[in-house]
């Protein structure tokens, strides 16, 4: 049974710092792309950052330089290290397998910045 599963958010303030985890089991993680999404609320779910298999990164404009990606082949984790967060990174944060036509999501940790 594939599992996807989310970890690390909770309440932040703006300025603060999480790193999110997303520990998988049931795939062969160095197989897959990686994928954050996050959906505000209210809104629709939007692309944060992807991994591919390569290592090859791309983030989200509103993201970039701030949020950074990263995996553990040996692991099977998914990262996400936040930085500098602001309250419209306010959302549900879900991880996303990929590899042809096979595709997996987590359940979706919550992160919110208030102060």
């Amino acid at each position: 049974q594939v599992q996807l599963v989310e970890s690390g958010g909770g309440l932040v303030q703006p300025g603060g710092s999480l790193r999110l985890s997303c520990a998988t089991s049931g795939i062969v993680f160095a197989l897959y792309d990686m994928t954050w999404y996050r959906q505000p609320p209210g809104k629709q779910r939007e692309l944060v950052a992807r991994m591919t298999r390569r290592d090859y990164r791309t983030y989200a404009d509103s993201v970039k330089g701030r949020f950074t990606i990263s995996r553990d082949n040996d692991k099977e984790v998914l990262y996400l290290q936040m930085n500098n967060l602001r309250s419209d990174d306010t959302a549900v944060y879900y991880c996303y397998g990929s590899r042809f036509e096979q595709e997996y999501w987590g359940k979706g940790t919550q992160v919110t910045v208030s102060s």
